[in-house]
């Protein structure tokens, strides 16, 4: 492999030419001219099986045999049984030319680093009488076969191309849904090279919205999903089509800040919505993966939750947020000791000084009064709209959860650990439900476009609950935690720390939700630590772009 060879496919027949020592030469009829390949199959002859580390000889010649029978496009399942998984490998190397439509392409390895062997693809694609070039670097990987002891290709759909996986094939034809222009509230035009965090929303947008939004479909070739739970991926155009027009609800400069913001962190992911209307403005995620963790990630929202539990316990009566509440170093129920970080407390304070300060004891010595282990439930549910799994924004969310719970692990819902599960979309809803008084489902689309149901809760929070939690999130975000990341912005403003821990992590994870005058806006760093040292920062400079 260190050689350079250069292995072609020439008009639908694939043929190999020496570039250098140790490949043969191929005509376009498959045969043999020369050189020291290998058939791949399996010998009768007897023979001592190897064992022990691949030599450099064993790397590179069990990798050329493979790039050299795929590209010589040889029977499928002969080549793929040069892997250590031939059944699934020949349904893949098949696709390759017969699905993915490749006709001609040039495959040049790169050298080999240990039993790794880079090398990049650059192919033409063909359909309908329709071309274009495509060009990618992907890489494999030697082993030794665990039967047999011969060096062999170990399996992954990433070696035909790095963004396949085993639900996922390539397919090149007519696109199934027409191309979009998506804008945003005021017009402007949201790209994904522009927009990155944006991919998978437009691309989800597309799918759902793009038959209804006046264009035409072009010819693509696209990563296809096999469960159909994501959205086709385009990886090369052939003939464009025309594109519909689409409205979203987005912002184009709150966008702009949102995907500056994550940046600062390798783990970031921040949501931004309207409370008056429940419009999103803004979704972005810093992630090596592309997922969009904003609208479909599950995890623990620490003392961010604390919202929730401050609107049920001032709607049970049970405090006030000018009334005097215990904030000792640690609290115990049932067995399960609860502490406030550092070990602080507060004596002779308010329930408002627990709030602004995060203080887990105060909330922990209230639950027996409650003589309601559902409350939580109750509460996120009817007044907040999660947890019911309806909520309808136009591209697939995940709605929030607070599973029923008893004992310590209620408890530990009451401070955002545990069993709760949430992302910045359901925290940034939160926060803007208590900055508007009643729950507006978030929508990435106006529900005019396809006559949705949105969903609803079942009651708005009494006007005095709603006054006392929007005071309580104001020194919050003026004196309390929050205080300096929010010193920035102006107007009414009101927002809420979290630190979530989790389990074998060093840090914790910063959580941080907030509002100023009518938007909202939640994110979270993953073991970023204080929820008012990274989360904060990146909350603030969204709510400033709105």
């Amino acid at each position: 492999m260190r050689s350079g060879a250069k292995i072609a496919v020439i008009g639908g027949v694939f043929a190999v030419f020496a570039g250098g020592v140790g490949y043969g030469a191929y005509n376009v009829y498959g045969g043999l001219t020369g050189g020291n390949g290998s058939s791949g199959g399996d010998t009768t002859t007897t023979r001592e099986i190897s064992t022990g580390p691949l030599s450099a000889t064993e790397i590179d010649k069990a990798a050329k045999d493979f790039l050299t029978g795929w590209a010589k496009g040889a029977d499928p399942a002969a080549v793929a049984r040069l892997t250590n998984d031939p059944t699934t490998a020949a349904t893949v190397i098949g696709g390759f030319r017969d699905s993915a439509g490749v006709t001609s392409a040039v495959i040049t390895p790169g050298r080999a680093v240990g039993a790794k062997v880079p090398f990049t693809v650059k192919a033409t694609v063909s359909f309908d009488g329709k071309t274009k070039p495509w060009s990618y670097a992907s890489e494999l990987t030697v082993v030794r076969g665990l039967s047999t002891g011969r060096p062999l290709v170990d399996w992954a759909p990433t070696v035909i191309h790095p963004k396949l996986t085993k639900d996922t094939h390539l397919v090149t034809g007519e696109a199934s849904a027409p191309p979009i222009k998506a804008v945003d509230r005021n017009g402007t035009e949201l790209t994904k090279e522009k927009y990155p965090s944006l991919r998978p929303v437009l691309d989800e947008l597309r799918k759902r919205y793009g038959a209804d939004a006046g264009g035409s479909p072009g010819v693509e070739l696209v990563l296809k999903s096999d469960t159909g739970s994501v959205p086709d991926e385009t990886l090369l155009t052939l003939s464009k089509g025309s594109a519909g027009r689409l409205t979203t609800t987005l912002d184009a400069n709150v966008q702009a800040a949102a995907e500056k913001a994550v940046k600062r962190y390798s783990e970031a992911s921040v949501a931004a919505v309207k409370p008056s209307m429940g419009e999103i403005l803004a979704v972005a995620n810093n992630r090596k993966d592309g997922w969009n963790a904003a609208m479909l990630g599950r995890q623990a929202p620490g003392s961010t939750m604390k919202i929730v539990t401050a609107a049920m316990l001032l709607e049970k009566g049970l405090v006030a947020a000018d009334r005097a509440a215990e904030c000792p170093k640690e609290a115990m129920y049932q067995g399960r000791t609860f502490t406030n970080l550092d070990g602080f407390s507060i004596a002779g304070g308010t329930f408002t000084q627990s709030f602004a300060r995060s203080c887990n004891t105060a909330f922990i010595k209230l639950i027996d009064d409650t003589k309601d282990d559902a409350a939580l439930k109750a509460e996120t549910e009817e007044v907040f709209g999660i947890g019911l799994d309806n909520w309808k924004t136009g591209v697939a969310s995940f709605d929030g959860s607070v599973p029923a719970a008893t004992g310590g692990e209620a408890a530990a819902q009451y401070i955002g650990q545990g069993t709760v599960q949430m992302n910045v979309l359901n925290m940034a809803s939160i926060t803007a439900t208590a900055k508007n008084g009643s729950f507006k489902q978030p929508v990435i689309v106006p529900r005019s476009l396809d006559d949705r149901e949105l969903a609803t809760a079942t009651r708005s929070l009494p006007s005095g609950v709603a006054r006392q939690l929007r005071d309580m999130m104001r020194v919050t975000a003026t004196s309390g935690t929050a205080a300096n990341a929010m010193s920035g912005l102006g107007g009414d403003k009101g927002a809420k720390t979290g630190s979530a821990e989790v389990d074998g992590q060093a840090s914790s994870n910063s959580w941080f939700t907030g509002y100023q005058n009518d938007l909202a806006a939640a994110a979270v760093v993953q073991a970023g630590g204080h929820g008012g040292d990274a989360a904060g920062p990146v909350v603030a400079s969204v709510l400033a772009a709105g």
